[in-house]
């Protein structure tokens, strides 16, 4: 059975089963390192291919660094680790222009930004003004410094991690910062077979020293674009829009989910419908993308927050709530070909 105006193709296109294998070998790649996360995983995964940055936000020691660092290794991109503490200043992240006595002029010193992937490890240790540093970066690919314009490489990725429990000498991130994120993630404990395995695992010897890039950057700059090519029907489109709208209405939220909001959950059920081996998007998709898209976007009532109801809580009641396309026989979409 399938969903009512969606198409899906009756030969296997040939883009969507690329994102499917170079999905399949980074998983794998990265299932050697972090045991257990596979879900998490995925959806680091779902927001490469999507172009979007991704916030790890769970209690200290359960792997949000190794995650990332675990995926960096994967991918045959440039790789840059930034610590961020309270006298950190910006231009350690962006670059600072300086004079050159040999050549009597100023030049530019690239910071840690210039690179493929960055890890921003507790970024809420940072101060206010260092973590606005990373907004023009994130969203446009670009820094500015002292007037002049730098482009970041392509491509570029985010990977923040913050402690949700500890407050002292932390900055939380302000909404402007938090909407730049395409994801926020939760790892959570591991399960009693998955602890007995990382003891076991890592029982010498971290595996992070033995893992290979399986993935190069160009190569991921094609699937980013296939990503795109991803089929997203009438009926899907007008489910993800309204259940978008409906954060704007709801009585619970002080603050509903902006356009920006809209965009970042189409893109990323194009990239999981395309990980997942199909060249179009399942209202599933969207379902299950909701919460960790669209959670750190909303800010609950005063009163939502004393019931113990967070945004994510939130989201996932909107989900059920919120009635979904039909399913029913469909047709296949035009293929590639034919467009």
């Amino acid at each position: 059975m399938s969903l009512a105006g969606e198409a899906e193709p009756r030969s296997p296109d040939p883009a969507v089963g690329g994102v499917f294998a170079a999905a399949r070998r980074l998983q794998e790649a990265v299932g050697r390192v972090v045991v257990g996360q596979a879900p998490a995983v995925e959806l680091v995964l779902v927001a490469l291919l999507a172009g979007g940055h991704v916030l790890l936000e769970d209690v200290p020691g359960v792997g949000k660094t190794l995650l990332a660092r675990t995926v960096a290794r994967c991918l045959d991109c440039t790789f840059r680790r930034v610590q961020c503490t309270p006298d950190l200043l910006p231009a350690d992240v962006t670059g600072l222009s300086f004079f050159n006595q040999r050549t009597q002029g100023f030049e530019f010193r690239p910071g840690p930004v210039f690179t493929q992937v960055l890890l921003a490890d507790e970024i809420n240790r940072a101060t206010p003004r260092t973590q606005s540093a990373l907004l023009e970066s994130m969203e446009e690919h670009q820094v500015t410094v002292e007037g002049e314009t730098h482009a970041l490489p392509s491509p570029f990725l985010v990977l923040a991690t913050q402690n949700p429990v500890e407050l002292e000498g932390t900055f939380p991130l302000p909404e402007a910062q938090l909407d730049r994120f395409l994801l926020r993630l939760s790892l959570g404990y591991p399960s009693v077979e998955e602890e007995t395995a990382i003891l076991r695992r890592f029982r010498e010897r971290s595996p992070l020293e033995a893992a290979t890039p399986v993935l190069a950057a160009s190569e991921l700059t094609a699937l980013q674009e296939a990503c795109r090519g991803v089929h997203v029907g009438a009926a899907v489109e007008g489910y993800l829009v309204g259940l978008v709208r409906s954060t704007r209405e709801n009585e619970a939220l002080d603050l509903g989910a902006s356009p920006r909001a809209t965009l970042a959950l189409y893109h990323a059920a194009q990239a999981l419908a395309a990980v997942r081996g199909r060249a179009f998007v399942l209202p599933d998709d969207v379902k299950g993308l909701a919460p960790a898209v669209l959670g750190h976007r909303l800010i609950p009532t005063a009163q939502s927050r004393l019931r113990g109801r967070g945004a994510t809580e939130l989201v996932e009641a909107l989900v059920e709530a919120y009635p979904a396309p039909v399913e029913s026989e469909r047709a296949a979409p035009p293929s590639r070909a034919a467009r």
